[in-house]
């Protein structure tokens, strides 16, 4: 008989059942459900099993959880119902189970939107995993064709959906791959497939064998394909178009069009569909690095996994306990130790004498351990040093060298040296902190007021402390606010029971602990007639529930209140500032935004009964960039004052200060006013298209709203500009006066676009296939935008090579059809920042896009370009003084743009001003006195 359950809502759940779990309100602090799955129920830690079914006695319960998107990513997600399944469990009271709701996989429901219409309802396709943080495709085990009978019949048995990465779902999914040599399973790993023939081989069977697959972008063919393409190659006979293929997916199957029947009797059989568990697991990891042989062990893990670390690159060469004695593990720290100081060669890498050692308290005997316990209390009076994290760590680690020279423990002192030397590192380091100042701390609180817990910006504001030190001081500063704020709290309680008051003041009320469960969070309606709901700004409801801190009220109506707390999802109205309560319009920073709330940080305010609270700081507003769809705080992401065009400063070349960020204008609203550039404002690298209705600006809505001047006063997208190879910017630190258009070859303009049909414009190919279009096209398309770092042999013959985010190569510019999703190229977006917050588009314009600015004029290189254009080319080999040097017969130049032959005197040439003067009738001699001949022209 299965356990069951009563809640304190009154449902029964079982094992395998999904509910929400959530302690109280109080701890939680504001954040929604979290949704889990019920594995087995557990009796109280330290006891025993109760005696026969049905007596056992449950405290505990152990739960699978869920994700949601937002929980794992920085990502916009538009559905509420998606989650992201995990292998991980964790072991909680029973009394934090809400009520039940279902979880199913996608491919198991057939009406997606009726499924997520009916409330608590969620669904899921793909797994997260906590340790190595990568996303992975969950599919099920039935759909897995391309295994041996004996492992995929194993597989369907035990597990009900199968774990992989996206790249691999399509081999799974595929028919049975049989070698065409000794007619044995393909594994993927170690099989070949032949691009004509559509055979695969596995690599020993291929004569000879192969040692490695052909690397990213190259293909392979098998030896009767290789030699029948060169016989038809020999024959000249016509070549076939390779044909697009639709690229696999494990999608479901297309549903019929039209409006979907409402079956409730199919949603009740999805509801209660029988899944199969496997040591409590429906599913288990079967991807790039499984082995199928091991699929057949039961006890065989199950969770994801990467690339392995084992090896002589990531494990030291331990020596052998015959050769090396080893009678208590302290001939090993003592190694360490004379290598450290110098003893040993330090050339020598790979032995245990390389280790640096931390601490080796845990050879120490009973009794030394308790003298090394007493001297480290005489070490310092500080009471706070004595509880640092830090300052224990350099303690130990003094006490353990102390320990390996044979030194008393009165040779410890901490108060003599700040810093320490590390193996491997040039310069001391400090074991804590150096003391923040008064202007670094007050610089860190006005970054706080301004960006929340966004620390990456706190840290720009701040500018002398390092982004650990920044952090390590956050965690100090916010327990010592969290402080003040409970010993405010504790007075206003004691106060209030003093004088024998009910209620105490509404700062209070929204951080005291009034009930013990969740449930007491919901307040009577009649108490909160006057206020509004923080989300939809509705004043009616029956019920009204605790906000999370952030919005603009601290209560939510029934139903925001209910979505919040399940589906993690507001409902959110906008307000004007001015229509806010004094108190209502601000609060002070901290951390833990809710996952889907509002955009701003939640707030916490500490508030005294006695004293007025000190006025509160507004929200900071967030905005989204239109080229990466992600928010941001203003300043880094800027909006038009005039067309409302929002964009980062960094993918856009913007540097405005912060007194003006408001004023900010794009350079088109720009040029209206200053006209310093041409009024039609269609980029020169896109086609001229005959449309009635003609736009005479860029929308506004788009990223192809962001364009730059050119060099001809023209003007061209900064997206295009940046992704065509033959342009540079004369200012690449805000990305102005565009160069180089005339030296595009005439292919690429003659070239026809694949998704406008357009012939003119210059267009630019796919990184992954030979499709070419308009850079504006395919950003309309959806297409992939962004930067990969290639990795180089010969740093000094390859170029020029740049580091971003510990990646180190050529950064190469990337622009990837949809169909190229399975890629596996690490592209940054345009807007991705590195450790120094420069975004991606910026290092690749500072590094591979500045004109020579400092070699020639702008109009020098403008004919230097068009030289090449032309095919004029100076051979530096000539000998130039073997040819007479021309001059004008006229005024005796040689320096003119064109030399014309005089047509009266062989032999002779005119400049270009004498040649238009003489035949206008304005024409002079050398000597001063015209010809004959010149004279009776000229009369």
């Amino acid at each position: 008989m299965t356990a069951q359950v009563t809640l304190k809502s009154g449902e029964k759940v079982k094992i395998n059942d999904h509910v929400y779990c959530s302690p109280p309100w109080s701890v939680r602090d504001g954040t929604p459900y979290s949704v889990a799955r019920i594995m087995e129920f557990l009796p109280p830690e330290g006891a025993g099993k109760g005696k026969g079914k049905g007596k056992e006695i449950y405290t505990r319960v152990r739960l699978a959880w869920y994700y949601r998107p937002s929980d794992v990513s920085d990502r916009p997600v538009a559905d509420s119902r998606l989650l992201l399944a995990a292998i991980y469990s964790e072991i909680c009271d029973l009394n934090q189970l809400r009520s039940r709701c279902h979880v199913l996989h996608r491919d198991k429901i057939t009406d997606l939107a009726g499924w997520k219409k009916r409330p608590d309802r969620f669904y899921f396709n793909r797994l997260f995993d906590p340790y190595i943080k990568k996303e992975f495709d969950v599919i099920q085990a039935t759909d897995v064709r391309n295994l041996p009978d004996n492992i995929r019949q194993v597989l369907t048995l035990r597990y009900e959906y199968v774990v992989a990465e996206k790249e691999v779902v399509p081999d799974l999914t595929d028919t049975l791959r049989l070698c065409a040599t000794c007619s044995e399973w393909c594994a993927n790993p170690d099989t070949v497939g032949c691009d004509r023939c559509k055979n695969f081989f596995h690599m020993s069977c291929v004569q000879p064998p192969l040692l490695a697959k052909p690397s990213r972008g190259y293909g392979w063919t098998c030896a009767p394909c290789s030699k029948r393409h060169e016989e038809e190659v020999d024959k000249h006979d016509v070549r076939h178009p390779t044909p697009i293929t639709k690229p696999k997916s494990n999608a479901p199957a297309p549903r019929g069009r039209g409006r979907p029947r409402k079956d409730r009797s199919l949603a009740e059989k999805e509801e209660n569909v029988e899944i199969k568990y496997f040591k409590m697991w429906p599913f288990r990891y079967f991807g790039q690095y499984t082995i199928a042989e091991d699929t057949l062990d039961p006890d065989d893990l199950i969770f994801p996994r990467s690339a392995t670390r084992v090896g002589p690159k990531y494990q030291a060469t331990v020596p052998t306990t015959l050769d090396v004695p080893s009678p208590s593990g302290r001939f090993f720290l003592l190694l360490a130790w004379d290598a450290a100081q110098g003893n040993l060669d330090p050339e020598q890498r790979g032995g245990d004498y390389t280790v640096e050692v931390l601490s080796a308290i845990n050879t120490l005997t009973n009794e030394e351990k308790i003298s090394v316990e007493a001297w480290k209390v005489v070490l310092s009076r500080n009471q706070e040093k004595l509880h640092s994290v830090d300052w224990l760590t350099e303690a130990l680690r003094r006490f353990s060298q102390a320990h390996l020279l044979n030194r008393g423990w009165s040779t410890v002192d901490m108060s003599v040296i700040p810093t320490r030397s590390e193996k491997w590192k040039k310069g001391e380091t400090r074991h804590t902190d150096r003391e923040w100042t008064a202007d670094e701390v007050t610089a860190f609180e006005e970054g706080i007021f301004h960006y929340g817990a966004e620390l990456r910006a706190v840290h720009d504001e701040i500018g002398t402390r390092s982004m650990a030190e920044v952090v390590r001081f956050y965690g100090h500063w916010k327990n010592s606010r969290l402080k003040e704020e409970n010993v405010q709290i504790r007075a206003a309680r004691l106060k209030a029971k003093d004088e024998g008051k009910d209620e105490v003041s509404s700062a209070t009320v929204a951080v005291t602990d009034q009930f013990s469960d969740d449930e007491g969070s919901v307040m009577p309606g009649s108490s909160r007639h006057n206020n509004s709901c923080g989300a939809c700004r509705t004043r009616e409801s029956e019920n009204w529930w605790r906000a999370p801190k952030g919005l603009a009220t601290d209560i939510l109506c029934d139903t925001c209140g209910t979505n919040w707390r399940k589906y993690a999802d507001l409902n959110f109205r906008t307000i004007r500032e001015d229509a806010l309560p004094p108190s209502k319009k601000g609060s002070d920073k901290r951390e833990g935004t809710p996952l889907n709330g509002p955009s701003t940080k939640r707030t916490s305010t500490s508030a005294s009964v006695n004293a007025t609270p000190p006025p509160s700081a507004p929200m900071a507003p967030q905005l989204r960039c239109l080229a990466c769809q992600k928010n941001g705080p203003v300043g880094k992401v800027l909006k038009c004052n005039q067309c409302q065009f929002r964009v980062h400063a960094a993918s856009c070349g913007v540097h405005v200060d912060k007194s003006t960020v408001e004023l900010w204008m794009c350079d088109i609203c720009q040029n209206q006013e200053t006209l310093e550039s041409s009024i039609h404002t269609d980029c020169l690298l896109c086609p001229r298209r005959k449309s009635k209705k003609k736009s005479q600006f860029p929308n506004a809505d788009s990223f192809l709203r962001a364009s730059k001047p050119t060099e001809g006063q023209g003007w061209a997208h900064v997206l295009c500009a940046v992704f065509t190879p033959e342009i540079s910017f004369s200012d690449v630190s805000q990305l102005r006066l565009v160069e180089g258009i005339s030296s595009i070859p005439k292919q690429r303009w003659a070239s026809k676009c694949t998704l406008c049909g357009e012939t003119s414009g210059a267009v630019i190919r796919c990184s992954d296939c030979v499709r070419e279009y308009h850079s504006s096209c395919a950003w309309r398309k959806g297409h992939h935008f962004g930067f990969e770092i290639q990795p180089v042999r010969h740093p000094r013959r390859d170029g020029i090579i740049t580091t971003f985010k510990g990646e180190t190569g050529n950064m190469v510019p990337i622009v990837c059809c949809q169909e190229h999703e399975n890629s596996r190229r690490q592209v940054y977006d345009i807007c991705e920042t590195d450790e120094t917050g420069e975004a991606a588009l910026q290092v690749y314009c500072r590094i591979y896009k500045q004109a020579p600015v400092t070699q020639a004029h702008a109009l020098l290189r403008k004919a230097r370009r068009l030289d090449q254009t032309l095919n004029i080319r100076m051979d530096t080999s000539v000998d130039v003084s073997a040819e007479p040097a021309l001059h004008c017969d006229m005024c005796s130049t040689q320096y003119s743009p064109a030399f014309y032959p005089s047509e009266h005197y062989s032999g002779r040439w005119r400049c270009h001003k004498c040649h238009f003067e003489h035949r206008d009738g304005a024409g002079h001699s050398p000597d001063g006195s015209l010809s004959p001949l010149d004279d009776t022209m000229d009369g």
